[in-house]
């Protein structure tokens, strides 16, 4: 969105060059910009002189060019509804402030009711595994590498059987965990461990702990685990134990799984597990996807929607609106129900 804002001069950086100047230099703290080259230099030098004077926001027509690119990827597709939300939230902040600094007479947001194409933001279900595909997924999980699949089986295992986020996978530590020898287990989920660039986080490094999504810093979340994913779990502290800090999924030298890495590690577990038509289909295209199937067993299974939420670290009107295409047979159902009640 920031190269809405620079006036057209000549001798514009190709765009590709200006973003990577922006991401390195510009948006960075001074301690952590690497050497920068000729060629950015002189991009930069061209970036602070084109560049607009915030005043110039007062002109409703630059605040509406904004959104729309907020509204799009960088192919030129559209960005999800939330992916638009969220960061049209920050960009409404950041001219709040300036307003509180007497840059701008008032946010130019509000005189601006531009809103991008509605999307639903509902799952495919043409993602959602079954029980039996998940299964054979996770066992050829285990045949990829040397012990990078198998270090993995247990993390894409949370993501099926108890519904937990990548990153809540990533964050999952022993002490967060009840695994009894037989029945029900239960995981007290505390912290989330999402993966960035370390130019932008507090910490310096790549992984930053972080408090559940849309939650405070002390909240947790309790997900009662099936006795499959017990096993699992247990099996998977005998071979491979935990981290210093308890974290159960690392590398083998203590180290968090990138997102590359593990992704890497789901694409040829497809390939093994999947007939060739189904490798090509959308079917459990992404480890995200073993979230969606599971909250879609869950539902499908006739759990109330109030505990379905609570497992997943949904608001319910969120997750029936995100499921709603992966509930499948509900109409019989309730038409079952209807013509009990009309034959009372």
């Amino acid at each position: 969105m920031t190269l809405v804002f620079v006036k057209d001069m000549p001798g514009r950086p190709d765009a590709s060059l200006l973003r990577v100047l922006l991401r390195r230099f510009v948006f960075v703290p001074d301690d952590r910009r690497p050497d920068m080259s000729a060629e950015l230099g002189a991009a930069l030098r061209w970036l602070e002189s084109a560049s607009m004077p915030i005043t110039e926001l007062d002109e409703p027509r630059l605040a509406r060019a904004a959104l729309e690119i907020l509204a799009l990827q960088l192919d030129g597709q559209p960005a999800a509804s939330s992916t638009f939300r969220r960061k049209r939230a920050v960009f409404k902040h950041a001219l709040g402030y300036a307003v509180e600094l007497g840059e701008l007479a008032a946010n130019p947001l509000d005189r601006v009711k531009w809103r991008p194409p509605k999307q639903n933001g509902a799952v495919d279900r043409r993602v959602v595994v079954n029980p039996s595909q998940a299964r054979e997924l996770l066992t050829a999980v285990s045949y990829v590498g040397r012990s990078r699949g198998p270090r993995l089986r247990a993390m894409f295992g949370c993501m099926y059987f108890a519904g937990l986020r990548p990153a809540e996978a990533a964050g999952l530590r022993r002490q967060d965990c009840e695994l009894p020898a037989t029945g029900w287990g239960l995981i007290t989920l505390k912290k989330t461990r999402p993966q960035t660039n370390k130019r932008y986080t507090d910490s310096g490094e790549t992984f930053d702990d972080r408090g559940l999504k849309h939650r405070e810093d002390d909240i947790v979340r309790p997900v009662p685990i099936p006795p499959e994913l017990v096993t699992m779990l247990r099996e998977h502290l005998e071979a491979f134990g935990a981290a210093e800090d308890g974290r159960l999924f690392v590398t083998s030298g203590g180290r968090s799984f990138s997102g590359s890495a593990y992704a890497q590690v789901w694409k040829r577990a497809r390939v093994l597990a999947l007939a060739p038509d189904q490798v090509e289909s959308p079917l459990a295209a992404r480890p995200y996807d073993l979230r969606h199937a599971a909250v879609s067993l869950w539902l499908n299974a006739g759990v109330h929607a109030p505990e379905a939420a609570e497992r997943a670290g949904h608001g319910v009107d969120v997750m029936l609106r995100v499921y709603a295409r992966c509930i499948d047979g509900q109409r019989e159902v309730a038409n079952q129900r209807i013509e009990d009640a009309l034959a009372a």
